[in-house]
């Protein structure tokens, strides 16, 4: 699968355990930063991950900040993208059941490498359920976005 990561200054230490374990389960990784502990905001590194999912060069994205809720913000505030905050097994697997998510967002400051890697399989490991309960839920998310983004 091809997946786009990112961070910002927070979530570095972590984001590097996340590139390796995603490739060393064979997906096809664009690490879009940051590269370094200086400063950056967690918006700017957001809007370029997400921006991978929507052109298509990324099937699923993650973004790691301290906690995860910034990064989570900022990608809800994009049309076309769905962030969850998955600091467990079973938020990572069924958000994307339920909800289809396209984006995890994890904190470096609330989890370890070890959780990572679980958090990686469930998410990656899940695909949207064909219930249609949970379809018609996406799709008055879907319309949601419509009714409330700008209109140019």
């Amino acid at each position: 699968m091809k997946i786009a990561v990112g961070g910002d200054h927070a979530g570095f230490p972590l984001k590097a355990a996340v590139v390796d374990a995603l490739k060393a389960k064979g997906h096809e990784v664009t690490d879009y930063g940051t590269f370094d502990l200086n400063p950056i905001d967690f918006p700017d590194i957001t809007k370029t991950v997400c921006e991978a999912v929507l052109s298509g060069k990324a099937e699923r994205a993650i973004l790691v900040c301290g906690t995860g809720v910034g990064a989570c913000i900022a990608a809800n505030k994009i049309p076309g993208i769905r962030a969850a905050v998955c600091h467990d097994v079973h938020s990572a697997h069924q958000s994307v059941e339920h909800d289809d998510v396209n984006v995890m967002c994890v904190g470096a400051q609330i989890i370890g490498p070890w959780l990572m890697v679980d958090l990686i399989d469930s998410y990656l490991n899940a695909d949207f359920s064909t219930d249609e309960d949970f379809r018609r839920r996406v799709r008055k998310l879907q319309a949601m976005e419509g009714e409330y983004a700008p209109h140019n």
